[in-house]
């Protein structure tokens, strides 16, 4: 991960008698899902729900049961295998999965990999190249010798010459795939962080679909996809919060029907020495953790995937570069930015609309 997942109160929102609070963490983020009552409706829908721990988070799904769909023993079966592919093909947290063996290869090598693999690779190659390089999946090694990454000795400020080190085996540039088989001519490692919950929550979505379930909230480690409505007929319901280190509070409430929706931000992992502060938010092209002022970025895209993804990208990017990337590619986009008083909040009109709201 290169990333990661104002000051009303939530009460300004919501009654607690309507409505069940539930906060998501994440990798990279927090959101608030609020959720309609548990209990059944007069058509006999009822709202199911089950969870548990994934990609060392947490994954939540809510379903709306109507008559003759899957109960929530057999859902859960096919999600949890789902995200134990996952786990099995892309974490960098265990030395067996595909993407550490392939890691820990030495350069001019290529190994044999499954196809969801090979699509998250070319997914980062995209962002990589739209980014010129800043947003780069082949960012573990700076993440280890910054002290943010699987193999890590410690948070600390690297010296120049482990620097330039580190950043002779970073560069997207370094892989190719050559049918099923995915190579490197330098040693470099591949890092999923920034896309692999999109990717499960995707996939996860389209397994629901396909047993005939379309009302839905699906969330892993705090990326998630929403379609349909509550059994009550009413919206599903986000709350984005504010980038705070001390509690959380909701910031802005939106509703999600069909997208995905991601947040990347810089202030739940960091340190700081020096008087400075050092985020897990990597910029592939300096070697270093970014230094501006966007705090947080949230991203709605019809795929959780590419929300994952160009959230990362647009906190990377910063204040201007990010919100140019996102007006120029037509990415809905809700940025959270420090200032002097304390944070200020700017959306474009994609983010607007597919919010379910209009700008002004």
């Amino acid at each position: 991960m290169q990333s990661c997942r104002n000051c009303r109160r939530l009460r300004s929102f919501i009654r607690a008698s309507e409505n069940v609070r539930l906060f998501l963490s994440g990798w990279k983020f927090f959101f608030l899902a609020l959720m309609g009552v548990l209990s059944a409706c007069g058509n006999g829908d009822t709202l199911e729900s089950f969870g548990g721990p994934t990609m060392g988070s947490t994954y939540s799904i809510k379903y709306v049961r109507h008559a003759g769909l899957p109960a929530p023993d057999e859902v859960r079966v096919k999600v949890e295998q789902i995200l134990a592919d996952i786990d099995r093909q892309m974490s960098t947290y265990r030395s067996d999965s595909d993407i550490e063996r392939f890691n820990q290869l030495p350069a001019n090598h290529c190994q044999k990999m499954p196809a969801p693999v090979l699509e998250l690779v070319r997914v980062g190659e995209q962002l990589a190249v739209q980014s010129d390089g800043s947003y780069d999946l082949t960012v573990e090694p700076l993440l280890n010798l910054w002290g943010f990454g699987p193999q890590a000795r410690g948070e600390k400020i690297p010296t120049a010459e482990a620097l330039a080190e580190a950043r002779k085996r970073v560069g997207h540039q370094h892989l190719r795939i050559e049918g099923d088989r995915l190579c490197k001519d330098t040693a470099v490692e591949v890092d999923f962080d920034s896309i692999a919950a999109g990717y499960a929550v995707d996939t996860i979505a389209a397994s629901l679909e396909a047993m005939g379930i379309h009302d839905y909230l699906a969330e892993a480690t705090g990326e998630l996809k929403a379609s349909g409505k509550k059994p009550d007929g009413s919206p599903w319901r986000i709350a984005l919060e504010e980038p705070r280190d001390d509690q959380q509070v909701a910031e802005r409430i939106i509703t999600v029907d069909g997208y995905g929706v991601s947040t990347s931000g810089d202030y739940r992992n960091y340190f700081e020495q020096g008087g400075r502060r050092f985020s897990h938010t990597f910029d592939a092209l300096t070697g270093a953790p970014v230094s501006h002022t966007l705090a947080s970025v949230t991203v709605i895209h019809p795929s959780a995937l590419m929300a994952d993804g160009l959230s990362t990208l647009l906190l990377i990017l910063g204040p201007q570069r990010g919100w140019d990337y996102a007006e120029k590619h037509d990415v809905g986009a809700f940025f959270v930015i420090r200032a002097d008083t304390g944070f200020v909040t700017r959306s474009n009109h994609a983010f607007e609309r597919l919010s379910g709201k209009k700008t002004e």
